[in-house]
């Protein structure tokens, strides 16, 4: 297993992140009719805000927003419909918290130009830079960071009956084509995703995860985002609201096996979780803890 994180830092706005002294959480917030785990239930701005602020209060470094449901068999929607669904929610957050470092979810480069005008600062391409030609020079032109994501096939056919004779191997030269691209395109901050669940097998996302450790050969920070995903469900066989343990599994193993970001939904009890993982790992909080840290 990975004993250290990936060593670089990113700035975001006022606020830099050092990977290698501790993980971040990013939080997810879907404000969308039918995602997979909480579609409908931040639907409305109002509550979308007041859990995004929920989620600051738990821990959480980054809020993703999304607003077009990516789960396996999603239909794909317009720009102006998902940009009436997350400018919003946004500009909310950041009228109570100036300072949130704020990631937009989408493959549309009018959705992610407009979300970065209002203030967001990353860019979550589940296409990494491959549906819209315009997005690596949006993302550019507003000096922002791009979250890169492997998936094989699109939402719509990624779940039928996807295979591989390498999995780690090809998501690796994958992620690193795409972000030899991204680099060609001047963006300075790269992030890469193995995309768990996206065209994955059971198999394929445990192997993934055992490996996570050969994505940093790349050089980029790398996130995991493994939360009550369908692979959990199936091995536990649970259904989504019985996931949290799972989550937390695959989200500690993440970290030791090399991931420095992991996006869930669950903020609190992550967090805890991931701060005794990173104390265990590099030694960080452990003078609080012996001193009666809680």
């Amino acid at each position: 297993m990975n004993n250290k994180h990936i060593s670089l830092q990113h700035n975001y706005g006022s606020k830099t992140f050092k990977y290698g002294r501790r993980s971040y959480i990013m939080g997810v917030l879907n404000v969308t009719p039918d995602s997979f785990s909480d579609g409908g239930r931040f639907h409305s701005p109002d509550a979308a805000v007041e859990h995004a602020l929920a989620m600051f209060g738990e821990g959480a470094d980054i809020i993703d927003i999304g607003g077009e449901s990516t789960r396996p068999g999603s239909e794909r929607i317009s720009a102006g419909t998902e940009l009436t669904r997350v400018i919003p929610v946004i500009e909310k957050i950041l009228e109570h918290k100036a300072d949130a470092v704020l990631s937009i979810d989408t493959y549309k480069s009018q959705v992610a130009d407009e979300a970065l005008r209002r203030g967001a600062l990353i860019v979550n391409d589940i296409s990494a830079l491959r549906y819209d030609e315009q997005m690596p020079g949006v993302i550019q032109r507003h000096n922002a960071t791009v979250i890169l994501m492997h998936m094989k096939g699109d939402p719509q056919t990624m779940q039928d009956a996807p295979s591989y004779t390498d999995v780690t191997a090809e998501v690796y030269s994958f992620l690193n084509d795409r972000a030899a691209f991204a680099e060609q395109n001047n963006i300075k901050q790269i992030i890469v995703d193995p995309g768990i669940g996206f065209g994955k097998r059971v198999q394929d996302n445990l192997e993934l995860l055992r490996s996570l450790n050969k994505l940093n050969g790349m050089g980029h920070p790398v996130l995991v985002g493994a939360s009550r995903k369908s692979f959990i469900g199936k091995i536990l066989d649970v259904d989504i609201d019985l996931r949290l343990d799972g989550s937390i599994a695959a989200a500690v193993i993440g970290i030791m096996n090399g991931a420095s970001i992991v996006r869930v939904h669950d903020i609190a009890a992550t967090k805890r979780a991931v701060t005794i993982a990173d104390a265990i790992m590099t030694g960080s909080n452990y003078q609080k803890a012996e001193t009666g840290f809680r």
